[in-house]
Parts: structure tokens; sequence; C-alpha cells
């Protein structure tokens, strides 16, 4: 896809109310530091749209990227970040299944897992819960340039244990230095609004 315009059109936090978008939306969830902002300012060919951060949890709102005046991408707030209090992580969950319970235009979702280490129980909680609201989601397995290319394959393998995913599902890896996966995540992304 030609990326013509990207813009960071709405932001909400935990009380506001979730937009009612016309146009199809992917979603973005992951650990924090786990790469997203790396990845949607890679997959728009842009430095700085999403702001990346040395301290994880700067995402703790649901920003939603207005993307050809066609398409959005939803990056919804890292989770298991150990510094924020307990009160405020249950307030994003809550905000995070809301918007997968009321969401009309959600298409997929889009998990991140750091392909360096086994998914922890955040991780699993997040695949089960996207799962039981009706999404198959598609891993994106982040950091690709970090490990050796022999490790690839076992560390996907880890992966797929550690989630217990369905047979079938789709795991992309993926580098926001080489770019590598970004083409194979563009044609998903382009099929899913064409449905």
């Amino acid at each position: 896809m030609v990326i013509k315009s990207a813009e960071l059109e709405t932001v909400c936090g935990i009380t506001s109310k979730l937009p009612e978008n016309l146009f199809p939306e992917i979603a973005f969830a992951g650990k924090s530091n786990v790469g997203k902002s790396s990845l949607i300012n890679g997959l728009l060919n842009r430095k700085s749209l999403a702001r990346t951060s040395s301290s994880p949890g700067k995402t703790q709102t649901i920003n939603f990227y207005n993307i050809n005046k066609e398409l959005y991408f939803v990056d919804l707030p890292g989770y298991g970040y150990a510094k924020v209090s307990q009160e405020i992580r249950n307030k994003w969950g809550k905000m995070i299944e809301k918007y997968l319970h009321t969401s009309k235009q959600l298409k997929t979702v889009f998990l991140l897992i750091d392909i360096r280490h086994a998914p922890g129980e955040n991780d699993a909680t997040m695949y089960d819960w996207i799962v039981a609201n009706g999404y198959e989601p598609v891993i994106i397995a982040t950091k690709l340039d970090k490990i050796k290319r022999s490790q690839k394959d076992k560390n996907i393998k880890i992966i797929k244990e550690k989630l217990n995913v369905k047979p079938g599902t789709k795991i992309i890896p993926f580098s926001a230095v080489s770019k590598q996966g970004k083409e194979e995540i563009w044609n998903l992304i382009q099929s899913t609004i064409a449905d």
C-alpha cells in the first residue's frame, strides 16, 4: 500500500468514549516495550508518528491513526508494565476489553511478542482474551534482528507452545531494522480489509 497520509486522529483515555469509525480498523496489542510503535512507524514509513520510548508504558491511551483516509491502525495500551499501579493496569484492561467488545470496524488484531523471550503470563492472557472476543490474532514476532538466524524457528515454536495457539495461527517474524516481515504484514492487512 502506498501511504499518502497517516495521522493520529483520536486519542482515547480511560474515561473517553470510543469513536465510531467508518473505516476498517487493525489493532495492535502487546507488552510494553515489545516494539509496537516501531512496528507502526515501520509499516507507515514514518520515523516518529507513533512515539517510541526507552521507558516502557508510554502508550496509556488507545490511539487511532487514520491511514490514507481508508483505514485505521489502533494502538492499544502496552500491558504488563510493572511500574504502573494495579488499579491503572485493571483500567487499561477494561479499556482494551471494551474496545474489543464494541468496535464495529475491527478486522484483525496483531499481537506482538518479543521473539527473544518466551511469552509471559500477560501475553498468554492477552492471546486468550482476544480469542474469547471472537478474533483470531496474528502473532508478530518482533525484534527479529536481535537473534541469530538459526534461533528463529526454535523461538517461534516456543511462542506457539507457550501461547497454546490455535492450529493455523499466523506468526510473522518482524524486524524494525531490516523491515523483514513488513510486506507480509501489509499483504495480510490488505486481504483482511478487502473482505
